[in-house]
């Protein structure tokens, strides 16, 4: 064991103190950008607002997809725009969904891949693209811009409104990408935390200062009608490299060695919610490997054999920094088993050569510790943000995990000459409490979606609901105040009426179940128990009514006066 530590210790500090000197050269500049911020881009009138499209690839989403395009597009404060959803013709159940999504939403489009999938986000977004074209050949549109998302966004309701903006003057715009929040236990999505909030918050703002190329997020990336006829053009009508498997950050280095303006947006609090496009990552271990493997192939081994060192001596650095965990994050484990050696055995250590270096690498190492803790801080608050330096070692083992698989898995398919799949992550939409922060009132669904002009919901007395008042005085149908509630929760409304629902369905839960927590059973699918109520229920439901059924437990909404008629009819 000490001949191995003898071997390996002189490389790792010679690691160590290469990279300490890198981050704090990075620190640095951003200290220098303190004094520098960003100007907010000023109000748009619906008149200035540019038409743009949103380009959502999908492999097996129809768990989320429909939660997804209703939340955002009630909650986007933007008129003019269109979403093209891209499916494949052989995940029929996720074309079905988007189906469903066209007839509720005109401004909804379904693109399918004319083969079947998956191949990669790239070829999926390229179809979508010819489904736009089509589009605008049909209707006499021309959008000035198009914006990529997945399938799991929280769509910031101000970030069309940004791009819209910011497309006058630059050619691709990144709008910052954040984690939601989770619990302290969860290490793995605390990880996504810590590296988006530093990432995003400091890398990504220096890296546009110093004239460095931005590499998309592959969500909340903004790029120019004109940038994209340049891509078309320079690689045979391509718009996205099929053949890449990170393509936002292929596509951020193509643009800026086409000489396109590319501008990253600084992370803004409103009322304490960051303005950046949300999301879960993911929440377990071989989940976040499995997306980092897809990471690392594309950024470090399919960006060094396709780019190399190109763009000269401003970008050097920029591929350096993108390139360098393959090799630092399985020292960042040597790192970790060294100070358990060093803990156990300090005598040894300290006499190995190299070892006086070992106060500046570890100066080094808080630094980095203390910047990702105020990082953090910011965004989720002290808890999180002190849990950060203990988060660092988890990473390294995921990152050294990830960085292994992908250089075997490029290797074999180099050898091999095949080409690299889509290594599609399993996505989780947030579920309404998680959405609370980011949703749209009644009122403004109301207003937005035609219900009733803002005149309307004045007078309502004090001490009164809303859509009681709304429904009683008969400024709006129950049916309409319901569609507009299923619209506000993300929840779907369920069409029944009391003949429809079975007996024994309905009588499934004791009726002392029913009456206390104001949901009835209404049907039996695929291995769930339907219930609807007609008010949102609270979180802790399925737990409640896990000891009176075997089956999943699924929520629907229905009218007040349906849900009466069927408790009359059958309980």
């Amino acid at each position: 064991m000490d001949a191995i530590v003898a071997l390996v210790f002189p490389g790792v500090m010679g690691w160590l103190l290469l990279n300490g000197v890198d981050d704090l050269l990075l620190n640095l500049f951003w200290l220098r950008l303190w004094f520098r911020p960003k100007p907010e881009p000023p109000a748009i009138e619906t008149e200035d607002e540019k038409t743009l499209a949103i380009f959502v690839p999908l492999w097996h989403e129809h768990e989320v997809v429909r939660q997804m395009v209703t939340h955002n597009v009630t909650a986007i404060r933007y008129t003019n725009y269109h979403i093209f959803i891209g499916g494949y013709p052989n995940d029929t159940a996720t074309l079905d969904e988007v189906r469903a999504m066209e007839e509720q939403f005109p401004h909804v489009h379904l693109s399918v891949v004319p083969h079947d999938g998956p191949t990669s986000k790239a070829d999926c977004l390229n179809w979508a693209f010819q489904t736009m074209l089509l589009y605008e050949e049909q209707s006499g549109a021309r959008f000035d811009g198009v914006i990529t998302h997945d399938a799991e966004d929280i769509i910031h309701p101000d970030s069309l409104r940004w791009i819209s903006h910011y497309l006058t003057t630059y050619d691709m715009v990144q709008v910052p990408v954040l984690a939601l929040p989770t619990p302290l236990t969860e290490l793995v999505h605390g990880i996504y935390i810590d590296e988006f909030s530093e990432f995003q918050t400091r890398d990504l703002q220096v890296r546009e200062s110093l004239g460095g190329f931005l590499p998309g997020s592959g969500v909340g990336t903004g790029f120019s009608r004109r940038a994209l006829e340049a891509l078309a053009r320079s690689a045979e009508n391509r718009i996205f490299e099929p053949a890449c498997l990170t393509e936002d950050y292929e596509n951020g280095f193509r643009l800026r060695h086409l000489g396109y303006r590319q501008t990253f947006l600084p992370i803004r609090l409103a009322a304490g919610v960051p303005m950046a496009t949300r999301e879960y990552f993911p929440r377990t271990w071989r989940a976040a490997v499995k997306q980092r493997t897809r990471w690392v192939t594309g950024i470090v081994w399919q960006g060094s054999e396709r780019h190399g060192w190109q763009g000269g001596g401003r970008q050097w650095w920029w591929h350096w920094r993108d390139r360098k965990g393959v090799i630092g994050n399985p020292v960042g484990v040597l790192c970790s088993l060294l100070f358990l050696y060093g803990l156990l055995w300090p005598e040894r250590i300290l006499v190995l050569p190299g070892a006086r270096w070992l106060p500046l690498t570890f100066a080094f190492a808080l630094l980095q510790a203390s910047v990702r803790v105020g990082i953090v801080r910011r965004f989720y608050g002290w808890p999180m943000a002190l849990l950060a330096p203990l988060r660092i070692p988890v990473g390294n083992w995921i990152n050294a995990s990830a960085g292994v698989r992908a250089t075997l898995r490029y290797a074999r398919s180099r050898w091999r000459r095949e080409p690299l799949a889509w290594l599609k992550t399993q996505h989780q939409y947030p579920n309404r409490f998680a959405l609370e922060a980011h949703r749209p009132t009644l009122p403004e669904i109301l207003v937005k979606s035609g219900y009733l002009p803002a005149s309307a919901l004045e007078g309502k007395p004090a001490g009164r609901r809303l859509q009681d008042w709304l429904v009683e005085t008969g400024r709006l149908s129950e049916a309409d105040l319901y569609e507009a509630l299923a619209l506000q929760l993300c929840m779907p409304v369920c069409l029944v009426s009391p003949e429809t629902v079975a007996r024994e369905v309905a009588r499934s839960l004791p009726a002392h179940v029913v009456r206390e927590h104001q949901v009835v059973p209404v049907r039996v699918e695929e291995g769930h128990l339907v219930v609807a109520g007609p008010e949102a229920p609270p979180e802790s439901l399925p737990t409640a009514l896990r000891p009176y059924t075997r089956l999943g437990v699924k929520f629907e909404l229905v009218p007040r006066s349906t849900f009466d008629q069927i408790l009359q009819t059958h309980l």
